[in-house]
């Protein structure tokens, strides 16, 4: 969809606003072309002795409330107009923020978070000014430019509105030939800014380690660079901008020469009064706002324009994961993957090959292997944040792409290993999927996530604000306020994606039998646990451990050592790097 169909489309939407703003537009247009005319009966009445005070006083007051006529109305159809078009900027920014929610990790491998939040401020601004003051600003400057060419014409002499319009046609191409440099430049300005957004993003997300590697100089000397270029290619549009300016005083300076050149002729051979003159001088005078109009509103739609041709791809971005799943409730029984094959977009190395497990209501499996083993590629095709290349994911006999996405997903408990944490309080983060939980819920999952007592040390408890990603937290702690949270949600699928690798060994084995407790509380659900630290799968139900994407081994925990395989020699492993690290403690 192009800009002009938005446009189109959003003033049909709003009529209720646009259709009263235009009548009070030709209104104050009608009434603009009838000052000068008015103006010019006044002077010939003058000269020729026809007023009298009264008739003078009479005329000067009819003017005087037109003038006041047109100021309300003016205010009038601004507020009116600036409201839809405000209205517009909202609906762009809910469309924007709707689309980038339902899209999967897959669209954001291909786009920067910053140029993202550049589209949702300056770009829709651009859209929203192009829809506003450039509809508003054209109408009324077309309208008024064709009045007062139809009055010059016909109320006056049409020989001499011809000789003024004669420079107009190379003020089109001026303009043309503007507006063309002011598209390109008001692109290359957006694309600048968005790079800025990132260079800020980037550098205050990753604060700590700019610090701790002593490249502040280096990260403000990148900024500095970007922001120059970006205000180099911003001063280059408004320099273009700039430029219809020249180009209409040029034009309507030599429309006065030529006028009063042939005004004067017409006035001395009796073919025009000087009250018609006076009138036409007014009227060129006004064709001033149309002109410079003109100039405004091209420059506002090629920003629109340029800003547009940014928005557009990515609202209009077909969904990474599709969402026509018909079923609305999640099925009873197993969660089963049958031969899954699956490789990241941009990547000819798989990373699952022929991957099945089998997980019964209740049961808790275990998913170990060494690192890029596919581990976590399971669990974000079970959250169908991707979609397998081939072979089939089912949850109660149902293919996972039959769900509905928003379904599937509240049924889903998922604890990453870098949890994201809001700039809200602990237990505001805590009860993000259960927002009425009341306190004593609160606490009690952070009880079983082992985090209560961290909490209370806190300046204000569970009121305590966490800061922006949690950054008041250390990262064993933001792993057990999200693992609370998750236990909160209470949902019939909880995925732990090495969950417990910030926090030491006594505090996973208290979280570990809290969860065992949970169990008993609700048998049905079933638990994917992706570990590193073998401790934490030592109790699950069925183990499967994974090797460049292939299930290389898989049993229970006791199956699993006499098998003499990989787990067996990790485990042994680990076992004996926790007693030295447990004689260390002691000596």
């Amino acid at each position: 969809m192009s800009l002009s169909a938005l446009v189109f489309r959003f003033i049909f939407r709003h009529w209720r606003a646009y259709g009263p703003s235009a009548v009070m537009l030709v209104a104050i247009a009608l009434l603009t072309v009838w000052l000068p005319r008015q103006v010019g009966h006044l002077v010939d009445g003058l000269v020729a002795r026809r007023l009298d005070t009264d008739g003078l006083i009479r005329e000067v007051g009819l003017m005087v409330l037109a003038g006041l006529a047109i100021y309300f109305m003016r205010v009038t159809w601004r507020q009116l107009l600036y409201a839809a078009a405000y209205r517009l900027g909202v609906d762009l920014r809910t469309r924007l923020y709707e689309r980038l929610s339902l899209q999967g990790p897959r669209f954001y491998q291909d786009r920067r978070t910053g140029d993202l939040m550049a589209l949702a401020t300056n770009d829709i601004d651009a859209v929203e000014q192009a829809a506003g003051e450039a509809v508003l600003a054209g109408f009324d400057g077309t309208m008024t430019l064709l009045l007062v060419i139809g009055a010059m014409a016909l109320g006056i002499d049409w020989r001499l509105t011809l000789v003024a319009l004669l420079p107009f046609p190379i003020m089109g191409w001026a303009f043309w030939w503007i507006s063309n440099h002011v598209h390109t430049a008001s692109r290359q300005s957006l694309d600048n800014f968005g790079h800025l957004n990132d260079q800020v993003h980037e550098s205050l997300s990753g604060v700590r380690t700019v610090r701790a590697l002593g490249l502040e100089a280096r990260s403000i000397a990148d900024f500095t660079a970007l922001a120059d270029k970006a205000a180099q290619s911003s001063l280059k549009a408004q320099r273009w901008e700039a430029a219809y300016e020249p180009a209409v005083s040029l034009t309507l300076g030599a429309a006065t020469m030529l006028s009063l050149g042939m005004g004067g002729y017409l006035v001395w051979h009796s073919e025009l009064t000087i009250g018609q003159l006076t009138s036409f001088s007014l009227y060129l005078g006004q064709m001033i706002w149309p002109m410079f109009a003109a100039g405004w509103v091209l420059s506002l739609i090629e920003r629109g324009r340029a800003a547009w041709d940014r928005l557009r791809p990515v609202l209009e971005a077909p969904l990474t994961v599709q969402d026509h799943g018909p079923v609305l409730a999640i099925q009873p029984g197993a969660l089963q993957a049958h031969d899954v094959v699956f490789s990241y977009p941009g990547h000819a190395q798989r990373a699952l090959s022929g991957v099945s497990l089998s997980v019964q209501p209740g049961q808790t499996l275990g998913l170990v292997g060494p690192t890029g083993a596919g581990k976590s590629t399971v669990v974000r095709l079970l959250l169908r944040q991707f979609v397998p290349d081939a072979g089939s994911l089912q949850w109660g006999g149902v293919t996972l792409a039959d769900y509905k996405l928003d379904t599937l997903r509240r049924a889903v408990s998922w604890v990453p290993q870098e949890p994201f944490l809001f700039s809200a309080s602990v237990a505001e983060n805590i009860a993000l999927a259960k927002p009425q939980a009341t306190r004593a819920e609160v606490e009690h999952v952070a009880r079983m996530a082992a985090v209560h007592d961290d909490i209370l040390r806190l300046p204000q408890g569970y009121d305590t604000p966490v800061g922006e990603r949690g950054v008041t937290l250390s990262g064993g702690q933001r792993q057990r306020v999200a693992i609370a949270r998750a236990l909160l949600a209470d949902a019939p699928l909880l995925l732990l994606d090495d969950a417990l690798s910030a926090v030491d060994t006594d505090t996973e084995a208290r979280i570990l039998r809290h969860l065992r407790e949970l169990k008993v509380q609700r048998p049905e659900r079933i638990v994917i646990v992706v570990s590193h630290r073998l401790s934490s799968v030592a109790d699950a139900d069925h183990i499967q451990v994974l090797k460049e994407g292939l299930v290389a081994e898989q049993g229970s925990h006791a199956q699993l050592l006499e098998q003499e395989g990989w787990y067996a020699r990790q485990w042994r492993y680990q076992q004996l790097e926790q007693q030295l690290e447990a004689d260390d403690a002691a000596a």
